[in-house]
């Protein structure tokens, strides 16, 4: 069908139509059936049931049949609509899910409200399935923190596009953003700071005045991965360590590197300005006893959980090397210098992981770190370059580089544009992303997973703003990873999906531009064309990593 989006793998019209009513039958395994009904919440279906009729003619007819097909694969289904009725076929929840997402497209927008709402179903036989198995959306939650309900949005955005994995970033400098209830200073004074900076780079430092912060309880978390999981999202958290340890240290100065060996350093707060900070966690074997309990909580918070982010980016390691009590540390471990460290430090909390049934995921300042557990999955956000070696070492990747895949980038070098850390990064561009480029090897493409879009929230103050910047062009990376690529008609779909949008109430930046409240204006929102190209940032980055990984040990 021509407006459907993300594009199926087929779909062949039929002749006729059916209508669909508020409270219609669903029939089928209640696992699938229930997978239906919560991707058509406006249609209200009502379960069926198998029993056979009261004259014993067999099963009666229902508006929604759903039958289990093993054959099929977890997040693949067949979507039939004929003249009698709907017909599904999944082997598992998260195909049954997608089907009802896609019928969902298939009935008027008023599907897409909060109300009652059914409608004409045009007749077609849909055959479907992703390209890839990590379709995600990476919510920077530390640098502005945004509330349960903005989290829960997110993931309904993600479901109604088919993506499946929401990259929670936790913790940073600018704060801590879960309960801990064996260290409860991590909430207490890590989730808040005094103050946020307004002025740009470059700039005498001017800031707000106003206090920032908020956490997630554990309940809430739970609630979350739940929630999630109903929507086949899979919650990936991050608590990003060593480095960007200000909110941490904050809250247990004991943790600092600068503290072993007898010293006193001058505490940490909890960061109120944005950039790269030399605050980094001890990797002594009590910061590890520390952390080992954290994911413990979250772990038992949020149930079966996959995978867990540990960062391990940016890192400032000079503490680590002007310490005489880590030097030794290391030295006794066999390892070569800070840099080894690093890499042994998060292979640690990896093998931690591994224990409670998770898989480590990290940025690719790990890889070229050192060697790594063989099942850690690597983000490269410096790009292509360094994503291939990993990949070409043996490691799953996830593809996140800054172009074009960091929408905290505006989309055109306009002074209209609401505040961004750069530009510009559009929806063609999205739409143009290969995540496993033509040229790799056959065995290094199948290294990648998929890939996701990154709202890093320095300049995403608030849930409006992450709505500006996440769509439409996460609309382009729900095609490129679900279909694989974005066809000649995808601006036609979108044009049509945007209407979907609308009926969502969601607030993405409109083709031709911000509307008029949606631009930066004049105050501190003002963004500055030509400061920051993503494009040449990306360049730069590939140069650093290439020369980073020239001495990287050998795996």
């Amino acid at each position: 069908m021509a407006d459907l989006l993300p594009r199926p793998v087929s779909a062949e019209p039929l002749p006729g139509s059916f209508t669909l009513s508020p409270g219609d039958p669903v029939r089928g395994p209640a696992d699938l059936a229930d997978a239906v009904r919560r991707a058509l919440p406006t249609l209200d279906l009502r379960p069926a049931g198998t029993e056979a009729g009261a004259e014993g003619h067999g099963v009666p007819e229902a508006a929604v049949t759903v039958e289990r097909d093993p054959a099929l694969g977890p997040e693949a289904y067949r979507l039939e609509v004929t003249e009698r009725g709907v017909r599904i076929a999944a082997a598992q929840e998260a195909g049954a899910f997608y089907a009802g997402q896609t019928l969902r497209q298939l009935l008027p927008d008023a599907a897409f409200r909060a109300v009652r709402a059914g409608g004409r179903v045009p007749a077609v036989r849909i055959e479907d399935a992703p390209r890839f198995s990590w379709r995600g959306a990476h919510l920077d939650v530390a640098r502005h923190f945004l509330p349960k309900r903005e989290v829960l949005r997110m993931v309904d955005l993600m479901a109604a596009h088919k993506l499946n994995r929401l990259h929670l970033h936790l913790v940073d400098d600018q704060g801590w953003r879960i309960e801990s209830r064996a260290y409860p200073r991590l909430h207490e004074v890590g989730s808040h700071r005094a103050r946020t900076v307004t002025s740009h780079y470059g700039e005498e430092p001017a800031f707000d005045g106003t206090p920032h912060g908020g956490c997630y309880t554990l309940d809430d978390l739970a609630e979350i991965a739940a929630y999630a999981r109903d929507r086949a999202v899979t919650v990936v958290p991050e608590i990003d360590v060593p480095g960007h340890a200000s909110a941490i240290l904050a809250a247990y100065p004991e943790l600092d590197a600068r503290a072993t060996g007898g010293r006193a350093p001058e505490p940490f707060t909890v960061l109120d300005r944005w950039g790269i900070s030399p605050a980094i966690l001890s990797p002594l074997p009590p910061t590890v006893d520390f952390l080992t309990t954290v994911l413990d909580e979250l772990l038992g918070a949020l149930g079966a959980t996959p995978y867990v982010h540990i960062g391990g980016d940016e890192c400032v390691l000079d503490e680590w090397a002007a310490s005489a009590e880590i030097t030794a540390y290391g030295e006794e471990l066999g390892l070569a210098g800070p840099g080894e460290l690093h890499a042994w430090f998060l292979r640690r909390l990896a093998d931690v992981l591994a224990e409670r049934g998770s898989r480590a995921v990290v940025w690719d300042e790990a890889f070229v770190s050192g060697a790594l557990r063989p099942d850690t999955v690597v983000m490269p956000w410096r790009g292509p370059g360094v994503a291939r070696r990993a990949a070409a070492a043996g490691y799953d990747v996830v593809q996140t580089p800054v172009f074009p895949l960091y929408f905290d980038y505006a989309e055109a070098a306009s002074a209209d544009e609401p505040l961004a850390i750069g530009e510009a990064i559009t929806v063609a561009d999205v739409a143009g992303f290969a995540p496993a480029p033509p040229e790799w090897s056959e065995e290094e493409a199948g290294r990648v997973l998929g890939a996701q879009f990154q709202l890093w929230s320095e300049r995403l103050p608030d849930g409006r703003a992450v709505d500006y910047r996440a769509w439409p062009r996460g609309c382009a990376l729900a095609e490129v990873v679900w279909s694989g690529s974005a066809d000649p008609s995808f601006a036609a779909r979108l044009e049509r999906h945007l209407r979907r949008l609308d009926a969502l109430g969601v607030e993405y930046r409109p083709p031709a531009g911000p509307r008029p409240w949606q631009r930066g204006g004049t105050g501190p929102r003002r963004h500055r064309p030509g400061a920051v190209r993503a494009g040449e940032v990306m360049r730069r980055l590939e140069e650093m990593t290439h020369a980073a990984d020239s001495t990287r040990p050998s795996t």
